[in-house]
């Protein structure tokens, strides 16, 4: 394994929230956001995103990610209220893309890069964005490397 330089290390220690394999969702997360953005894929924690990123999600939801996922005013206000209170600080993740995809950025291909493609077109996986397809505990915002089991070989990365 290489050894990262120290303003490497520090600068990827910068770029990602701690314990980045640990990202349960908050205590204060509303009903409605499992209710509404759980029905499709996993209600992603909210620090894997800056505010101006959620502002960009939840300003669009009408266009999200190919789909409409529009909501009443008064949900659409609850979820945004509590993605921004919770969001990244900084730039942690995610890609400057329109809308922010976390699939395409640095991070999540560094991450990921010994996923076999075949993983990714798995019926369970289905795709990058599907963190349960992989992560075993990814209802519980556990990521670790340890529970990550790939569903094409059913082997543990």
């Amino acid at each position: 394994m290489k050894t990262l330089s120290w303003f490497a290390t520090l600068g990827l220690a910068m770029a990602l929230p701690a314990h980045a394999d640990r990202l349960p969702l908050p205590a204060d997360a509303p009903p409605s956001y499992q209710a509404e953005c759980g029905t499709c894929h996993l209600p992603y924690p909210p620090a894997l995103l800056t505010a101006t990123d959620w502002k960009r999600v939840m300003g669009a939801l009408d266009r999200h990610y190919g789909d409409n996922a529009t909501l009443d005013e008064p949900t659409r206000r609850e979820i945004a209220a509590f993605l921004l209170r919770h969001a990244a600080t900084h730039n942690s993740m995610a890609a400057n893309s329109n809308p922010p995809r976390l699939t395409s950025s640095e991070w999540f291909r560094r991450e990921h890069r010994r996923v076999p493609e075949s993983s990714w077109k798995d019926p369970d996986v289905k795709s990058s964005a599907n963190c349960g397809g992989c992560h075993t505990k990814a209802e519980a915002g556990s990521f670790r490397e340890s529970e990550i089991v790939l569903p094409t070989s059913r082997r543990r990365l």
